[in-house]
């Protein structure tokens, strides 16, 4: 069994802390807020002091939050702990801040591997969730034993770290466009006084199976939001870091400016602003009548 550091213990880490545990290994975890620090030491944990304690382990894993966590956490400083050994970040950062953190890793003797994950808190402490991988090869696969305990299975994408982070983003971008499909549509047939949990059956029975739209279809049919999984500040996060990788490419994306008002209508009003985001659907519900014209 190893000596494994685990960073970032949100809804998402804790579970994926749990399961590392799950398989044996003595894990060494580190927060900035005390609370599930306890709790997993209260299940055989250890604490950390500090993240370079995490990292000095030599086989670390990261679950922070976004691009400025990420900074504030694995700097220089802290990364100099992790000297001949490896950290994947599995957290959705942006491509710029995986290519930066790699760097970091890198310079210090260390090996950086980015590996963020697609699936919800659900998934993860099932051990179910993808893992997308990409960078030093040999990290990987000193990591690999690992990612099978938290996923159940891993992609590997490539060498370069940001690829990883790109193929996340565009994932991301994916599930952004069915939730607004699923909403627009929704929004049509119960105009029409047709059941929308009837119609969402229709459609992941049919054309459109898959865990997106079952999950998301009956969130929206629903109108249930909560717990939130993915938040709308989130969502909005990354199509813009998708519209930036597109124009870095030489591209744009056609409906990323009407998506993008969308979430900020959604953002905008309280009564949705700290739900998932599919309630993004919502806003279509509630979009006001277009004028006619005689």
């Amino acid at each position: 069994m190893a000596e494994i550091g685990f960073l970032g213990l949100g809804t998402m880490g804790l579970a994926m802390a749990r399961r590392l545990m799950s398989g044996g290994h003595t894990v060494v975890v580190w927060n900035r807020s005390p609370a599930a620090i306890r709790t997993l030491v209260s299940e055989g944990a250890i604490e950390a002091k500090s993240p370079d304690e995490a990292l000095a382990t030599g086989k670390s894993f990261s679950m922070l939050a976004n691009d400025a966590a990420a900074k504030a956490v694995l700097t220089p400083t802290a990364a100099a702990a992790a000297r001949d050994g490896f950290h994947a970040n599995m957290a959705s950062v942006s491509p710029e801040c995986g290519t930066m953190l790699h760097g970091i890793f890198t310079a210090a003797g260390a090996s950086y591997v980015s590996s963020p994950v697609l699936g919800r808190p659900a998934v993860a402490a099932a051990g179910e969730l993808n893992i997308l991988v990409a960078g030093d090869e040999a990290a990987a696969a000193g990591a690999q034993p690992f990612f099978d305990l938290m996923g159940k299975k891993t992609w590997p994408l490539g060498t370069n770290p940001s690829q990883a982070n790109i193929a996340k983003v565009a994932v991301n971008l994916n599930i952004i466009h069915a939730i607004q499909a699923i909403a627009e549509s929704v929004t049509l047939v119960e105009g029409a006084g047709i059941d929308a949990e009837g119609f969402v059956d229709l459609l992941t029975n049919t054309l459109f199976g898959g865990v997106v739209y079952s999950g998301y279809g009956r969130m929206i049919a629903q109108s249930s939001y909560l717990p939130q999984g993915f938040s709308l500040e989130l969502g909005l996060k990354d199509l813009t870091l998708a519209a930036g990788i597109a124009s870095s490419q030489g591209n744009s994306l056609a409906t990323s400016d009407a998506l993008a008002s969308v979430f900020e209508t959604a953002l905008s009003r309280p009564e949705l602003a700290e739900l998932d985001w599919a309630a993004l659907a919502e806003v279509a519900r509630s979009a006001p009548e277009t004028p006619t014209t005689a």
